[in-house]
Formats: C-alpha cells, sequence, structure tokens
C-alpha cells in the first residue's frame, strides 16, 4: 500500500484528471438518476459500513461512539436523504424576469456542474468533512477527487477502501497520501476547488488555484469567541458551550469556542459553573472518561502544552491542566485573564484549551472580538434584546448563535462558510450543491419583434426612441414613435 502511495506523482495526478474529464465530457454525471443513484449508495454504504466507521473514528481520534454517530455518520446520512427528496427540485431551471429592451423573450438560470472537482478534506471530523462536500459536488452533477487527510489514516484507508465499492469509479475517485500526492494533485487543472483546514494550507492551495484561474471554496477556522452575559441561564450556558467545546472532539473542532469574553464581576461565576459541569460530564479525571476524544497526534499535543506552559500564562489555569503525552490526553482547560499577546490568545487553539478574557462592560467585547481576524463562528449568550441586535449588527463572523454553540454547522438551511481569514465560500444542503453548480443564465428570443431603432444608423428618432426606452420613459417612448416633440 505505501508503494503504491508513493508512486502516485504529478504524472500519475495528470492522467486521474484526463480519465475524469472524460467521463465527465460523456455527460454521464449530468443525469438526474446517475446522480440519484450515487446518492442512494452512499447511504447504503454508510448503513452497511457504520461499525467500520465508527471503529476508524476510534482508531483515529479516540472519538466516543455515540459523538461519532451523532457528529458524523448522522449529518452524512441526512445529506443524502436531503439530495434524495430535494434533487429534482435543485435541479430545475429557474425563471427569470427579462425586461422591454429584449421583448419579446424569456429567460431562465440552469445550474450546470463545473466539471472536474478536487475535495481536500481535514482530519478532525474525517468522515462527515470528506463526504458533505462530495455529496454536494456529485448531486450537482461533476466528477470528483476526494483527497482525505493522512492525519487520520484509519477514515482516509476506510474511504479509500468503501467508496469505491459503493460509487462509480469512473467519475469519482480517492486519492490517499500526505503532502506529495497533495502537491501533485494541486498541480493540475481543475474545475473547482474545496479545501477544509487551516490558514497557511489555504494560501497554498489558493496559489496553486491561481495558475489555472480555479475557483476555490476555504473552509478555515480562527479564534471563534462567546460572549457572555450575566443575565443568562448559566447552568444551561456552560452546558452548550462545553458541548461545543470539551464534547465536540475535545475542542478540536473549526467552530469550538476559542475563548470566552465576560465581565470581571461575572466571571468566577462562569468559571465555577464550567468546573461543576465538566466534572458533571466527565467526571473528576477526565482523563479516565470514555466520552473525551484524545488529542489527534503528538505535534498537536506538543503546540498545545506549549501554549499551556508559556510563562505568561502558566500561573492562569483554573481548572484542569491534566496531560498525558503517552495516550496523547489533555483534560479540559480553563485559563482565566490570560495577555492579549500570549500564544494562546494569538494562535486558534484547536484543542481543550478555554481562555477566558474579562471586560469591565460587556459591550467592550464587540471591539475586542473586531481587532481580530474575522472568525468562523461567533456565540453570545445573554437575553438582553439590544445586546442581541448590537451584536448580529456588529460582528463579522462566518456564522453567528445565540444562546448556543456549533448548532449552525447542523442546519443545513443555513449556509456554512468563513469570511477574511476563515475562508471563502459555503456550502450544506442546498448550498452544497450551489457551491459546485455554475449558475448559467440563458435568454431565448425569436425572430420576431425586430426593432429598426437598435440598428445603424443612428437617426434623432432613434435616438429619441433608444433614449426613451432605456431610461424606461414610457411617456416619452410613445411621443418618439408617433413623432410628436416632448414639452
Amino acid at each position: 500500500m505505501e508503494e503504491e502511495k508513493a508512486k502516485f506523482d504529478s504524472h500519475k495526478a495528470s492522467l486521474l484528471v484526463d480519465e475524469l474529464r472524460t467521463s465527465f465530457g460523456s455527460g454521464k454525471t449530468r443525469s438526474y438518476e446517475w446522480r440519484i443513484t450515487q446518492m442512494k449508495n452512499l447511504l447504503k454504504m454508510i448503513d452497511e459500513r457504520e461499525s467500520d466507521i465508527i471503529e476508524a473514528l476510534q482508531d483515529d481520534l479516540s472519538k466516543p461512539e455515540l459523538e461519532s454517530f451523532i457528529a458524523e455518520i448522522s449529518i452524512s446520512k441526512a445529506s443524502c436523504k436531503m439530495v434524495i427528496k430535494e434533487l429534482k427540485h435543485w435541479m430545475k431551471p429557474e425563471k427569470a424576469k427579462t425586461e422591454l429592451t429584449t421583448a419579446p423573450s424569456s429567460a431562465e438560470i440552469i445550474s450546470e456542474p463545473f466539471g472536474v472537482v478536487l475535495i481536500i478534506s481535514a482530519w478532525n471530523y474525517p468522515f462527515l468533512l470528506s463526504l458533505d462536500p462530495v455529496i454536494g459536488a456529485i448531486a450537482a452533477g461533476n466528477a470528483v477527487v476526494l483527497k482525505p487527510s493522512e492525519i487520520s489514516p484509519a477514515t482516509s484507508s476506510l474511504l479509500a477502501k468503501f467508496l469505491p465499492e459503493y460509487l462509480d469509479t469512473s467519475a469519482i475517485r480517492v486519492v490517499e497520501g500526505a503532502v506529495s500526492e497533495t502537491t501533485a494533485l494541486l498541480e493540475q487543472r481543475w474545475d473547482k476547488i474545496l479545501y477544509t483546514g487551516n490558514g497557511k494550507v489555504g494560501r497554498i492551495v489558493m496559489a496553486a488555484a491561481v495558475k489555472h484561474l480555479t475557483p476555490v471554496v476555504l473552509e478555515l477556522g480562527g479564534k471563534s469567541p462567546v460572549v457572555v452575559d450575566s443575565n443568562i441561564n448559566l447552568n444551561v450556558a456552560a452546558k452548550r458551550i462545553i458541548a461545543g467545546k470539551w464534547a465536540s472532539n475535545n475542542g478540536q473542532a473549526c467552530i469550538a469556542a476559542d475563548y470566552i469574553i465576560t465581565t470581571k464581576s461575572f466571571a468566577p461565576k462562569v468559571v465555577d459553573a464550567l468546573k461543576s459541569t465538566l466534572e458533571d460530564f466527565f467526571g473528576k479525571d477526565p482523563l479516565e472518561s470514555k466520552d473525551l476524544s484524545r488529542i489527534v497526534n503528538s505535534n498537536h499535543f506538543t503546540r498545545l502544552t506549549k501554549l499551556m506552559d508559556e510563562d505568561k500564562v502558566s500561573d492562569k489555569i483554573v481548572h484542569g491542566g491534566q496531560r498525558d503525552e503517552k495516550l496523547l490526553y489533555i483534560a479540559p482547560t480553563i485559563l482565566l485573564d490570560v495577555p492579549q499577546d500570549s500564544l494562546i490568545m494569538t494562535e486558534e487553539i484547536f484543542g481543550p484549551l478555554l481562555p477566558i478574557v474579562t471586560v469591565e462592560k460587556l459591550e467592550e467585547s464587540f471591539d475586542l472580538i473586531n481587532s481580530k481576524s474575522k472568525p468562523l463562528s461567533a456565540y453570545l449568550f445573554t437575553k438582553d434584546k439590544k445586546l442581541e441586535k448590537k451584536f448580529v449588527e456588529s460582528v463579522s463572523a462566518g456564522g453567528l448563535v445565540i444562546n448556543d454553540t456549533c448548532l449552525h454547522f447542523a442546519t443545513p438551511s443555513l449556509p456554512f462558510g468563513g469570511v477574511g481569514a476563515s475562508g471563502m465560500g459555503s456550502y450544506h444542503g442546498k448550498f452544497s450543491f450551489e457551491c459546485f453548480s455554475h449558475k448559467k443564465p440563458v435568454l431565448y428570443r425569436s425572430f420576431g419583434g425586430e426593432a429598426s431603432a437598435r440598428y445603424p444608423p443612428y437617426t434623432p428618432k432613434k435616438k429619441r426612441l433608444l433614449r426613451a426606452l432605456l431610461n424606461g420613459d414610457i411617456i416619452g417612448l410613445i411621443l418618439a414613435l408617433i413623432g410628436w416633440p416632448r414639452t
């Protein structure tokens, strides 16, 4: 297997793309029947291989079975079912209004596939973040290459093994590997690329895409803030913050809370509520909990301990801090009043560490958030409708959630994506279909309805007619047609 992977170079990547382009050129992927067949087979794969998927996620991240089902398997199944239910409607041309200047005419917007697309997925939700965009690309009628993350090798291997058993390999392929394989793929001409991961690699992907003017969707990350007001049900808020932070891959999620902002006077109550609820969820020794994912590998473990152990931060830990390097576990850790120039406040955490920043007045939090790069998500807990309105108006982020965290990701009626440094483009639900579709406008005319004023020579009368027509001046148009001067 390793020998096979090592042989995948730019030449093989080129041959692969040529094969898929030939398959796409045949028109097979454009049919409704082909797309629906792939969806049904994908759904069948998820059902039949559920235990294998759970085992792979356990191998890669020690992900609890229920979390694997809720956060990866069930959402993937829901995406397939939505396509099966809605695709015929999504594929219908959209009627468009025409103007008097083109009369008599009709117009429509047709959703057509881009062609051959590349999807580079992430390791933290390696099944969902691979399949969800693939579902959208297939639904839109594209040929697809999926490059799973090598950092989650068990799930990557599972996708490479089972997708060819259930899907049409003449149009849908999986390429395993690491940097060299990804580089070989990025050297090719694609019709669209979707990358999920960090900003550093996102820049590499975008630079490669520029060579062929390939459109790119980047699902990145950032420091997602949680603003906590003092007028809330703190017990409920603590559960929801913990569910979105530690019960979601132990903080290894692009939309996990990266830091909390609250007032100085309320911060001790927030800390106490989080500590109490963490103990309820994961016990007195969280490193023994079977409901907590481990850190993905030793490199990320070292990176996270560096954030915790920085001199200006290490004495700010008010809860947690336990670690097991051999088993790659880090306990849920809360830090209070960390300096803004510390590593933990300038780098995306992507792990089980949660700093709390305090302000005198909660409104100050908006300026603090906006002083940083735009986050992928931002959260607010409050009962104050004025504060809520100001938050929605003032904070720019990929998505906002009021009085909860992360649930927008699981809401298919909402687009999911970043803004600024947290990414570009969006997908999920119908937005996945649109992400991988070109909206092609078509204007239809007959050979009737000729207007001589459109053509040279441009006489004074024609000029009057055209000016009136283009300005929407109906009275002026009528006067010009009958030759009366306008007074």
